[in-house]
């Protein structure tokens, strides 16, 4: 599948899906940490073990970004409260999705200048 951006965000595209991993410029990713400055493979925990050392990378942004986009692989997982709460802490929100919608929600929101960020588990 083909995805594409809707308008002018720059950095990091999420171009579509293949062998079992998302296309993110001229890389494939089986899963990804995402801001929009880079994209870089990660070795996710599992969804109920994340933590804040696991997202290291995209709290370091500066600024902080508005939200992270949390793609919980095949389906939706609620992420631990206490991340959650961690985040919240810092003003930063998590919106969970299943990891395809989350690639497609990247484009769409940083193609509307949105300053996010993504950690997306393999699909």
């Amino acid at each position: 599948m083909k995805l594409a951006r809707e308008g002018g965000g720059d950095g990091p595209l999420i171009s579509g899906f293949v062998r079992g991993g998302f296309r993110v410029d001229d890389n494939v990713y089986t899963a990804l940490l995402i801001t929009p400055h880079r994209a870089d493979g990660w070795a996710p925990p599992a969804v109920d073990a994340l933590d804040e050392a696991a997202l290291a990378t995209l709290l370091a942004l500066d600024p902080a970004p508005e939200f992270v986009l949390l793609g919980t692989g095949a389906g939706l997982i609620l992420p631990p409260r206490a991340l959650v709460a961690a985040l919240e802490t810092r003003g930063i929100g998590v919106e969970p999705m299943d990891s395809r919608a989350a690639a497609r929600a990247w484009s769409v929101l940083r193609g509307e200048g949105r300053w996010i960020a993504g950690a997306l588990y393999p699909l």
